[in-house]
């Protein structure tokens, strides 16, 4: 007995849909935009491009995503989808989607780039997600 898709049936998830029913119709442009994508690849791939896990983007999908900071998703969203770049003052014109994953390297002694970085984060860079308090992202 064979389970599963009859040979030659394509079955495909449409994200799209089922984000606009979940957000009410007025979906956010950054979800529509991982919808389309995760539609077109699958929702592994869109999330390994976001760097999150599938579950995250099935929450956000479902307008459930309620443990995490949603606006950090979304940014990572506009960087590795839509390209927002944003000015950082060591790499210059950078992904917002990388300038994120930069932030959360720690300190590294053995490369004089990543300290410039890890210090340029902490010291008044306008794209810096990390608090004074906690030191983390």
């Amino acid at each position: 007995m064979k389970r599963g898709p009859k040979v030659g049936l394509k079955t495909e998830r449409d994200f799209v849909a089922k984000a606009k029913e979940s957000w009410g119709g007025a979906l956010p442009d950054w979800v529509h935009e991982l919808a389309v994508f995760a539609s077109q690849t699958s929702q592994r791939t869109a999330a390994e491009r976001i760097g999150y896990s599938a579950a995250v983007v099935s929450h956000v999908f479902a307008n459930s995503y309620n443990n995490g900071d949603l606006g950090r998703v979304e940014e990572k969203v506009r960087g590795a989808l839509m390209g927002l770049t944003v000015l950082c003052p060591v790499y210059g014109d950078i992904g917002r989607d990388r300038c994120l994953d930069i932030q959360k390297q720690p300190f590294a002694a053995t490369s004089s780039v990543r300290a410039r970085v890890f210090w340029a984060c902490r010291k008044g860079c306008p794209h810096s997600r990390i608090t004074q308090e906690g030191g983390g992202c």
